[in-house]
């Protein structure tokens, strides 16, 4: 018997593999990493895109736009353009204010784009005319600003529950919430906050003499807090004495003296009707219709308020939304007493779930088709075997995707369902020569150990140089910009490791099956 002497790698990893009892517990232990990966990664729909940006606003009371545009937003703009990685600016006058918009080139990182355009602003403040007031810088956070979650709170009985009570409640809620892990921020929109309404009576108002600048003077002093500071008393003291907001109910504004009127004093309620209501110059709203689940008849709510919910960047959507829902399922009975009905207007937890799961199951369905093509040609055995090396790949390639802290989503799983076709090659390659070598009249009086050696080593070369060329055909994707390369990402990225992942598990686990599940009959 000849002393075969191993050429390459794949004969090597074969060799080392193949009689050696950890072969089995590691590959156990790569299936059980890959599920915890499927289960534990965040998912999300669409993978998150890195774009950057910011507004500058700079007020000026009392200049035109005109003015805002050669004192405020032009000299912003030269600034700001001495920023690397810009791409687009847009600048915006209007009477008393001047807003720069900024946009960096997809891609660019956000915590960096923000502390470049802060201190590039901040650099150039001598700049600013005299009367400008001091720059608000906001920057854009497209990670936190799109909602997961909004749900839609509505009165189902009026006569429970008004506007302004409407709002306490789901503040508290939105409190609630807001505590939650991994919640970044919530939001309101279309609430009716509560504020006193001063209705006033133009006709006595002209009839009293008094003008509306005398009213918004009176309110307005006794609505704030002011301290009064007194000469030092005894030693070095200070007395300083609290005056509180005078505003805590009607009666403190109706008994208002806003004037005097032949030596007589004007109450506020002389000319006004004075109510504790919602904010009614807000012309702002927003109404919902349902449908009741055992009726086909759709309800007019009325007004409603939404609550948005949004999280933290690379978070899983999926448990947020979930732990969010759970929260107001358990106030439900809470809701049910105030007369206050919601309903879920957008899950985006949900949908990625859907969407995640449909990929996993497609997945799990090609890999079955892949395996029945296979009998007719190599066996069931080898089909076998061939079925059991390719989720071993998925799970080693998803399990890499989660140490680098990627998510998992349906541009993720497009690229396994896309390296899919090419990581089964590999293990094809190898049980094939290890079935043809077996049955090679000069190989009969050979051990099956050695015959699996051979077999593998011989094809290791040009195996090695087929996939490389694959992987070598995605990784330019991953110089791809703008919105689309930031998009297609997870392609270039997780492609070429499932490839070389493929290589790994053809070399060490496909010989080890094959001696395991294959009988060597008589030819």
């Amino acid at each position: 018997m000849h002393e075969y002497k191993i050429k390459n790698i794949a004969g090597r990893l074969c060799k080392d593999f193949l009689v050696n009892p950890l072969t089995m517990i590691l590959g156990i232990s790569i299936l059980l990493l890959g599920y915890i990966s499927l289960e534990v990664m965040p998912r999300e729909e669409d993978p998150q895109i890195a774009v950057s940006g910011g507004s500058i606003i700079v007020g000026m009371p009392g200049a035109s736009p005109k003015e805002i545009v050669n004192a405020i937003v032009k000299p912003l703009e030269r600034r700001i353009r001495e920023i690397k990685g810009i791409e687009n600016i847009y600048g915006t006058a209007m009477n008393n204010v001047g807003m720069v918009n900024v946009q960096y080139l997809i891609g660019e990182d956000r915590e960096s784009s923000n502390l470049k355009l802060y201190d590039k602003v901040m650099q150039n403040m001598d700049t600013l005319p005299m009367g400008a007031m001091p720059p608000l810088i906001k920057p854009f956070d497209i990670d936190i600003d799109i909602p997961i979650l909004s749900v839609a709170f509505y009165k189902k009985d009026d006569r429970k529950i008004d506007n302004i009570a409407l709002f306490k409640k789901i503040r508290d809620i939105q409190q609630d919430i807001n505590g939650l892990e991994n919640v970044s921020k919530s939001t309101l929109k279309g609430v009716k906050h509560p504020q006193f309404n001063v209705l006033i009576d133009l006709d006595k108002l002209s009839g009293y003499h008094v003008s509306l600048g005398q009213i918004v003077k009176s309110i307005r002093s006794i609505s704030v807090n002011a301290p009064e500071i007194d000469s030092p008393a005894d030693g070095d003291k200070i007395i300083v004495f609290g005056i509180k907001n005078a505003i805590e109910d009607i009666s403190d504004l109706e008994n208002l003296i806003v004037a005097s009127y032949r030596n007589s004093p004007i109450y506020l309620k002389n000319i006004a009707i004075v109510e504790y209501n919602y904010d009614i110059q807000n012309f702002q709203s927003a109404t919902i219709t349902y449908q009741d689940d055992n009726s086909s008849n759709f309800s007019d709510a009325g007004d409603q308020v939404t609550l948005l919910v949004s999280k933290l960047k690379g978070t899983n959507a999926v448990t947020i939304a979930e732990e969010a829902i759970e929260m107001l399922e358990k106030k439900a009975s809470l809701f049910e007493e105030d007369g206050i009905g919601y309903i879920i207007t957008r899950n985006y937890g949900e949908r990625a779930n859907e969407a995640v799961n449909e990929l996993v199951h497609h997945l799990v369905l090609t890999i079955a088709i892949i395996s029945l093509i296979l009998i007719p040609f190599l066996g069931w055995r080898e089909s076998l075997v061939v079925t059991i090396a390719v989720p071993m790949i998925l799970a080693a390639t998803l399990f890499i995707a989660m140490m680098s802290d990627q998510t998992i989503n349906r541009i993720t799983l497009f690229a396994f369902l896309l390296s899919l076709g090419l990581i089964v090659d590999d293990a094809i390659i190898v049980i094939e020569n290890i079935h043809r070598r077996m049955h090679l009249k000069e190989s009969e009086n050979q051990e099956f150990d050695e015959i699996i050696i051979e077999a593998t080593d011989e094809i290791g070369p040009s195996t090695n140089i087929a996939t490389i060329a694959i992987m070598l055909t995605m990784i330019p994707m991953a110089f791809v910009g703008g919105m689309m390369g930031q998009f297609m990402k997870p392609i270039p990225l997780n492609v070429p490791v499932a490839l070389a992942v493929s290589l790994f598990v053809a070399y060490v686990f496909t010989p080890y099956l094959a001696k395991k599940l294959i009988k060597r009959g008589k030819h």
